[in-house]
């Protein structure tokens, strides 16, 4: 298991780094940063001692191994939009993100593991035929538009719920049902998949020869195994649900780490742009690393392949 774990996180340090690369090159790539920083009634000599001032005169490979050399010590430079240091200004607005992408993702589990397993049970019902339906409508369905959907049918006609804000639970209530509904159909298609072949495999059949019950069967030992791939899609869709709170804190106007990142495309704050996108790839990268490691401790063939 040291050697399984020492791979991946080796392997995991190295997307990180080439993720970095990457998207620090690309963002240097959209355009003339500092004329973008001087803004439109800049003059020349005025760009070119902001570009001097920042560093942006100096090699790319330099301003990227200056920028990371900080960025390891927490140093992520400062907002040119809000005057503040941009760790304290992620810190802030992380929790907002976080609670987001973390009460989404267990709203499509509860919701996609019962139809998973109901589904598989009763193959060719019409509890299969609901489930799969579901799923289809959740694929199919763009998350913006069942997010409007829902923001004027429970918000502005029922006056249900808030449709903006971050004060209350009440606030992200709709928010985590449309990022959430997003995810369900993988986990709810996985789910069915990994019960019915687990339900037809040999050792399910000597536990029924047995004489076990239903239920013991269903849920301590065939759900067991079949929930073993949900675990490692459930970390790989975490990190999309984080991803795309970008779009849900946009519509709702929930200040989280998505709206941040919003504010600063449309101001030009390159610092904090190239901040929430390093956060960003953090999180997917760290709960991929996760998955590996649990599914390794899960299921030992895993480490041994």
């Amino acid at each position: 298991m040291l050697a399984f774990s020492v791979k991946r996180l080796l392997v995991a340090l190295l997307v990180a780094i080439t993720v970095s690369i990457i998207s620090f090159t690309l963002l240097r790539m959209t355009g003339d940063i500092a004329a973008e920083m001087a803004g439109e009634d800049a003059s020349a000599a005025d760009i070119e001692d902001i570009r001097h001032l920042y560093g942006l005169d100096r090699p790319l490979p330099i301003q990227y191994f200056e920028w990371a050399a900080r960025a390891l010590t927490g140093d992520l430079g400062e907002s040119l939009y809000f005057r503040r240091n941009v760790t304290e200004l992620l810190g802030g607005r992380m929790k907002v993100t976080m609670t987001l992408g973390a009460s989404a993702l267990v709203f499509a589990l509860v919701l996609a593991i019962p139809l998973g397993v109901v589904a598989a049970i009763r193959p060719n019902t019409w509890i299969d035929r609901l489930a799969l339906t579901t799923s289809v409508f959740g694929q199919a369905l763009p998350s913006f538009w069942f997010a409007l959907m829902m923001m004027i049918l429970f918000g502005v006609t029922l006056r249900w719920l808030p449709i903006s804000g971050s004060e209350t639970w009440k606030h992200f209530v709709i928010p985590t049902i449309a990022l959430g509904y997003y995810g369900t159909p993988a986990f709810m298609r996985l789910t069915r998949a990994g019960m019915m072949e687990v339900l037809a495999s040999d050792y399910i059949r000597t536990a029924r020869a047995k004489g076990l019950g239903s239920l013991s069967i269903f849920f301590k030992h065939a759900l067991r195994n079949a929930i073993i791939p949900v675990v490692s899609l459930a970390a790989v869709q975490l990190g999309f649900l984080l991803g795309g709170s970008v779009i849900m804190e946009s519509i709702f106007a929930l200040h989280g780490l998505g709206y941040l990142a919003y504010e600063s495309i449309l101001r030009s704050d390159v610092a904090v742009v190239q901040a929430v996108v390093l956060i960003f790839s953090l999180f997917y990268i760290v709960l991929t690393l996760f998955a590996d490691l649990l599914n390794g401790f899960l299921d030992p063939r895993i480490r041994i392949g």
